[in-house]
């Protein structure tokens, strides 16, 4: 199976969410671009298994959908979507954002007492995204301590970019709708609509489970299902999953085409991963 040798270089490539993200899909910005230019014309983008949703609101903000969804099941993540997107919270999160003096102290405070409301939820979260390794939000996770030129857990804290992206997300509020959900039954309500299209960007595979468990609240789906529904879709999908032997098993065994694509990692070192489609004619 060849392998695309040029790597995106991530920082050509716009950064809309206002997340950090393990497992983040900016590298692949220029492949969706790609994609659905080449596409039948589908009005429609679902984003099944969201996270800091970067495709979705890539598609959202190029004009390569005419309407983007975006579904998540974990209840932080959720909790930013829901607060972006509704009428007047999302200026708020972003002005409480440029409001607050991030400090140890300040940190700590906040985040001593469960949120009441969704707003609190997803500034919490937000502040929880910025302050922990990796951005990582899965319960035991680690917050920076050195961080970049000995900043410490500010190292990551950008008020006015995120108020930025925050402000620019709302903007466009009336072509995103987000789903608090899951992302299985989402695909499986829409198989059969020929206009919408799916970018299906699942957790770790079986042989990744350890890893994902570690990254992410919500680590376990039903694979064989994902790649049931794959099958039977009817209109224009793409998915990307960690290169293995099982999922090139998987890929085989249910009659789809994939292809490794060369990327980095969030630690740079070089590596593969495959996009997988029932059609990748589109790919040069």
């Amino acid at each position: 199976m060849e392998t695309p040798a040029k790597i995106t270089n991530v920082s050509q490539v716009p950064h809309r969410s206002p997340f950090r993200y393990p497992g983040g899909k900016t590298w692949f910005v220029p492949y969706l671009r790609q994609w659905l230019a080449s596409s039948d014309g589908e009005t429609h983008l679902i984003e099944p298994f969201a996270g800091g949703a970067i495709i979705g609101l890539t598609a959202a903000f190029e004009g390569l959908a005419e309407h983007v969804t975006l579904v998540e099941l974990d209840a932080d993540v959720a909790a930013v979507w829901q607060t972006i997107i509704s009428d007047g919270e999302g200026q708020k999160l972003a002005k409480r954002i440029l409001e607050f003096d991030l400090t140890t102290e300040t940190v700590d405070n906040l985040l001593a007492h469960p949120p009441q409301t969704v707003h609190e939820h997803a500034f919490q979260t937000i502040v929880r995204n910025r302050v922990n390794r990796g951005g990582i939000l899965a319960a035991g996770a680690g917050r920076v301590k050195s961080g970049e030129n000995g900043k410490g857990i500010t190292s990551r804290w950008y008020p006015e970019t995120l108020a930025k992206r925050i402000y620019a997300i709302h903007q466009l509020r009336d072509r995103l709708t987000f789903i608090n959900g899951d992302g299985l039954a989402i695909i499986e309500d829409h198989l059969n609509t020929p206009e919408v299209a799916f970018f299906v960007d699942p957790p770790y595979s079986v042989a990744g489970k350890r890893a994902g468990k570690r990254l992410y609240t919500h680590a376990d789906i039903d694979h064989n299902r994902l790649y049931q529904q794959m099958s039977n879709c009817r209109g224009n999908f793409l998915m990307t999953y960690d290169n293995n032997k099982t999922v090139r098993q998987m890929t085989q065994k249910h009659g789809l085409m994939c292809r490794p694509i060369a990327m980095k990692n969030t630690h740079h070192a070089r590596m593969t991963e495959l996009i997988i489609s029932n059609s990748l004619n589109w790919l040069s």
